[in-house]
C-alpha cells in the first residue's frame, strides 16, 4: 500500500511562509481560512498568530512590523468584510512604500461570479492600491505564488501584495514543496551616474539632500550621514520619515510634511539642486506641488529611486537613476567632492533647532513643555507611534529622533494607526520603550486593540491628547467657516477607566508639572500605561487657537 505524503493547501501555505523566514502574522481568524489556522496550530512552536480585534488594526500592525524589521508584514483576514476592513492597512503600506502581504480568505472556486456569500473580486477591489493582487486557483501553485508575493513586496518600490485563498484550494491535497527564499539585490548606480551626480553637486551653490521612502536598512544611515557631514550638506526627511537620518547630526535640518516649518519650505524653494533619494515627491513633501512646479522644477533635480516607474512620474530631473536606497547610500558614503557648504548648512541647522522651541500653550497642560521634557528623557532606542490629527504635530515636530529612536506614523494620514503600531512594536521589541501618541478621536478608531496588547502582553505607553474634538477638521472649520462648528465636537468616555479594564496603569494628567512623575510611573509599570493629557480645546495647533482664527476671519460668525 502506498503511503499518502500529500498535505493540504493550507498546511503547504504555512510551510511556504516558514521557508520565506516569516515567523509571525497578524490578523483576525475567519472560517474561510480554517485550514491555515490548523497549520498554525501544528507549527505553533515556530510561527505565532497575533489575533487583533479588528482587521484594520491587524493590517496596521503588519505594516508597522514591516517598517521595524524590513521584512514583509504578514496579515490574514477573512473574505468580504474582513478584507474590506483591512483595506486601510493596504493603503497605508502603499503610501509608505512598506512591504506587506495580505492573505484573504475567498469563496470556493466553483461559486465564483454568483455573488456568493461575502464574495468580492479582489483584483478589482484592491487593484488600484496594491502592487499586485492575485487569487490562487490551484493547490499546486501555492508555493509559486507565495514566493512571488514576497519578491514583489520587496523589490523595486516596496509595497503591499494581496493574495486571495479560495477555501477549496486550501483544503485540497498536494505533494508540492515550498520554494526557497530568493535574495533580492538592489540596483546600484553605474560609475557614469555617480560621476554625473558629483558634477552636478560640485556646480551647486545651495544643494539639499532629501531622503525618504521605504526599503532602508539600519546600516545605510551611517554612510549617508558621513557623506552629508563631510560636505556640510543639509538633509531634510520627507513626510513622517524623521527617523531616517539621525536628528542629532549637524546636517539634519527638519521634515518636509504636514505643517511644514517655514525654514524647510524656504530651503526647498531656495535650493538650486535637490538630491532626492528614495522619495516619490508626494503632495505633503512638495506642499501640494507648489515648492517644485511640475513637470520641470526650477531647482535642478537628481532623483535616485529603486523603481523606474517613479522616475519622471511627476518631475523631469537633470539626472534620474534607478538605484536602490541602500546602494545609493553606500555610493554616497564613498564619494568625496572636496568641498562643503558650511554657511548654507549651519544656517538651516540653527533654524531647525530654533523650531523645537514651542510658544506657550493655553491651559494648564502645555504640550510644548511636555515634548521638551520627553526630548531630554526618552530612551535613545524609544519607538514613537502616532495616528492622524493635529496632535501628531507633537511627535512629528517637537520630538527628535536620535540614536536608535524610531517613528512609526501613517504617511496615508490614517487615523487609528498609532495604537496598533505600538502593539506591534512592543511585540517585536518588548525590552524597548514604546510610546503611542493618540488624539481622543484617533484613539477611538482602534481602541479595542488594547485587548490585543493585554492578550499578548505587548503593552505600550499611550499618551491620549484629549481636546474633546476632531482638532484638524475644527481647525479648517474655523479658518473657512469661523464659529460655525458642526460635527467636530466629541463626547468622550472615561479613558482611564477603560484602560484600567484592560489591566493597564492609567492616570489623567491636567497640569504640566504632573507629567514627568506620571510618565516615570508609566515607564515602570509592567502592564503598560495610558496617560490622558487634558489639553485646552482653545489650542488647535502649537501656533493657532480658536479665538485667533476667528479674529483673523473678522470676528464671530453667525
Amino acid at each position: 500500500m502506498t503511503r499518502d505524503v500529500s498535505i493540504s493547501g493550507g498546511h503547504l501555505l504555512l510551510r511556504c511562509l516558514l521557508a520565506q523566514d516569516a515567523r509571525v502574522a497578524f490578523g483576525v481568524p475567519g472560517e474561510s481560512y480554517l485550514d491555515v489556522l490548523d497549520a498554525m496550530h501544528e507549527h505553533r512552536a515556530d510561527f505565532s498568530f497575533v489575533g487583533a480585534r479588528h482587521e484594520g488594526g491587524a493590517a496596521f500592525m503588519a505594516e508597522a512590523f514591516a517598517k521595524l524589521t524590513g521584512r514583509p508584514g504578514i496579515c490574514f483576514v477573512t473574505r468580504g468584510p474582513g478584507a474590506s476592513n483591512a483595506a486601510i492597512g493596504i493603503h497605508a503600506a502603499r503610501q509608505a512604500s512598506t512591504p506587506l502581504i495580505l492573505f484573504v480568505g475567498q469563496i470556493a472556486t466553483v461559486d465564483r461570479g454568483r455573488e456568493a456569500f461575502q464574495e468580492i473580486d479582489y483584483r478589482a477591489y484592491f487593484g488600484g492600491v496594491a502592487k499586485w493582487v492575485t487569487e490562487i486557483d490551484h493547490v499546486d501553485r501555492i508555493a509559486e505564488i507565495v514566493a512571488r508575493a514576497f519578491s514583489v513586496a520587496l523589490s523595486g518600490r516596496p509595497g503591499p501584495v494581496v493574495v486571495a485563498l479560495p477555501e477549496d484550494v486550501l483544503s485540497a491535497r498536494t505533494t508540492a514543496a515550498p520554494a526557497a527564499a530568493t535574495p533580492i539585490a538592489e540596483p546600484a548606480p553605474a560609475r557614469e551616474t555617480v560621476n554625473a551626480m558629483a558634477a552636478l553637486l560640485a556646480d551647486a551653490q545651495r544643494p539639499l539632500l532629501l531622503v525618504g521612502g521605504g526599503g532602508w536598512q539600519r546600516a545605510s544611515r551611517d554612510p549617508l550621514r558621513a557623506f552629508a557631514e563631510r560636505h556640510r550638506l543639509p538633509v531634510v526627511a520627507t513626510f513622517r520619515c524623521n527617523d531616517l537620518f539621525d536628528n542629532a547630526s549637524p546636517s539634519y535640518v527638519g521634515e518636509a510634511g504636514v505643517a511644514m516649518r517655514g525654514h524647510v519650505r524656504e530651503l526647498i524653494t531656495d535650493a538650486d539642486l535637490i538630491l532626492a533619494v528614495g522619495i516619490r515627491f508626494g503632495e505633503m513633501t512638495t506642499d501640494a506641488y507648489r515648492l517644485l512646479s511640475p513637470p520641470q522644477a526650477r531647482q535642478r533635480l537628481v532623483h535616485m529611486h529603486p523603481d523606474a516607474g517613479e522616475l519622471g512620474k511627476i518631475y523631469q530631473a537633470a539626472l534620474a537613476a534607478q538605484v536602490g536606497v541602500n546602494a545609493a547610500a553606500k555610493a554616497l558614503g564613498e564619494l568625496d567632492l572636496g568641498q562643503s557648504w558650511d554657511d548654507w548648512c549651519a544656517g538651516a541647522r540653527a533654524r531647525f533647532e530654533a523650531s523645537l522651541e514651542c510658544p506657550p500653550q493655553p491651559g494648564d497642560l502645555d504640550m510644548g513643555r511636555v515634548c521638551a521634557w520627553l526630548r531630554e528623557h526618552l530612551a535613545g532606542d524609544a519607538i514613537i507611534t502616532n495616528g492622524a490629527g493635529n496632535f501628531a504635530t507633537w511627535p512629528g515636530k517637537y520630538l527628535t529622533y536620535v540614536d536608535e529612536r524610531r517613528l512609526l506614523a501613517p504617511q496615508s494620514g490614517a487615523m487609528g494607526y498609532g495604537l496598533p503600531a505600538a502593539v506591534a512594536a512592543k511585540s517585536v521589541y518588548p525590552e524597548r520603550c514604546v510610546v503611542c501618541f493618540a488624539g481622543d478621536g484617533d484613539l477611538q478608531m482602534n481602541m479595542a486593540e488594547l485587548g490585543t496588547a493585554m492578550q499578548i502582553d505587548a503593552r505600550p505607553i499611550v499618551l491620549v491628547v484629549n481636546n474633546q474634538m476632531y482638532g484638524t477638521i475644527r481647525m479648517h472649520q474655523e479658518k473657512h467657516y469661523p464659529a460655525r462648528v458642526s460635527g467636530t465636537d466629541i463626547v468622550n468616555p472615561d479613558f482611564v477607566a477603560i484602560a484600567g479594564a484592560y489591566g493597564m496603569h492609567a492616570e489623567r494628567i491636567e497640569r504640566t508639572d504632573d507629567f514627568a512623575a506620571a510618565f516615570a510611573r508609566a515607564v515602570s509599570s509592567p502592564t503598560g500605561a495610558l496617560l490622558e493629557l487634558m489639553v485646552d480645546p482653545e489650542a488647535l495647533t502649537p501656533e493657532q487657537t480658536v479665538s485667533g482664527l476667528r479674529d483673523a476671519a473678522g470676528g464671530d460668525a453667525s
